[in-house]
């Protein structure tokens, strides 16, 4: 799923002047403010979430808290059945409409941003980030597996993707209706939520599993398991914004290729085109070089003399905001259009949510 091998510049020198960049690379500064907001806003939607649960199963009724649609971001085989449903009628569903929305709000993040949303934004994302670098600090591990390992191991969230995607593509209009109107449909968020609040022994030795693999294996989750950062990888294809290395600015140091998190070539490319960059600029922080490498849509011819290209870089802030507007914009419109919330009675709610673990699809 990758092109690593496009772009290599063969004629470059060995031994270049360093023309040292001016100031401070403010762009994982910026990025780790994104993710402390997002990850904010998720602990409230989580916190509203369980206040409403708890609500409706001590006999204090739906209508007494309201329930925070946001939710739904966490549900994205939901928000794949909508889209499709959506796409197919050009009606938007009555149950988890907001997970619709948001599944297509952070898709197109990753056709302007790359997958930026992992990086930046995806909850798990940060966290698996704060647990491989805990791992490098105290463990002095480099988070890597070897090749032979790697490469198979990346395929399985392709795998887990194409099931997700052959199982829903091949359901009908009622099908698709039946199942998300359903008991189970409706109270997918709240199984979600018993899951961790009911966790067997199983879900415990797995959950600890994954974190402590976390520890010692870059973005073990995300790398190897996900299949909605591999729905996005195929989604930033399409982005003309990318990594773009600058071949005569370049010294060549390879602190580039060692500081990503993707263990990609950054140092051997022309522009990085891989499925597996998810836009976190670590690479462009780590450079020295001005203007060597840069986070930037199709490159133009330079001003500098001396430089074969310049490409237009987003400032870490325009990508923070490009991924702000896209949030903002698609949640507004879904509010705007009454298209946020659950259309359900709170009788439904009151009858179903404390008997979720007892439905099956």
């Amino acid at each position: 799923m990758s092109v690593e091998t496009l772009g290599v510049d063969s004629n470059a020198t060995i031994h270049k002047k360093l023309i040292r960049r001016v100031g401070r690379d403010a762009s994982q500064r910026t990025r780790m403010i994104v993710q402390g907001a997002f990850l904010l806003l998720n602990l409230w939607i989580g916190i509203q979430f369980y206040l409403w649960v708890r609500a409706i199963e001590s006999g204090g009724g739906a209508a007494s808290l309201q329930r925070p649609a946001g939710v739904e971001g966490w549900l994205p085989i939901a928000g794949l059945m909508n889209t499709k449903y959506f796409l197919l009628t050009m009606h938007v569903p009555a149950v988890h409409p907001a997970a619709m929305f948001l599944f297509m709000a952070f898709l197109l993040m990753s056709v302007f941003l790359k997958r930026a949303f992992c990086s930046w934004l995806c909850p798990v994302g940060s966290f698996s980030e704060v647990l491989w670098k805990l791992g490098r600090k105290f463990f002095k591990v480099n988070g890597t597996l070897s090749k032979w390992l790697d490469i198979p191991l990346r395929g399985l969230k392709y795998i887990l993707l194409g099931f997700f995607v052959f199982v829903i593509g091949g359901m009908s209009v009622d099908g698709l209706e039946n199942f998300i109107n359903s008991p189970y449909g409706i109270v997918a968020d709240v199984k979600m939520l018993n899951f961790f609040r009911h966790m067997g022994l199983v879900g415990a030795i797995v959950i600890l599993l994954l974190v402590l693999g976390s520890v010692f294996v870059k973005n073990l989750w995300c790398r190897y398991l996900c299949p909605y950062g591999a729905l996005l990888g195929l989604g930033s294809l399409l982005s003309p914004v990318k990594i773009r290395r600058d071949t005569d600015a370049c010294i060549e140091c390879g602190k580039c290729a060692r500081a990503c998190p993707s263990n990609l070539k950054v140092d051997q490319l022309v522009r990085i085109n891989s499925v597996e960059c998810n836009g976190c600029m670590e690479c462009v922080a780590a450079c020295a070089s001005a203007n060597a490498l840069q986070f930037a849509i199709a490159p133009r011819k330079a001003d500098t003399p001396g430089r074969r290209w310049s490409g237009r870089a987003l400032h870490p802030w325009v990508v923070a905001g490009v991924l702000a507007y896209i949030f903002i914009a698609v949640v507004l419109y879904a509010r705007v259009t009454h298209h946020w919330q659950s259309n359900l009675s709170p009788e439904v709610y009151q009858q179903l949510v404390p008997n979720a673990d007892n439905l099956d699809h």
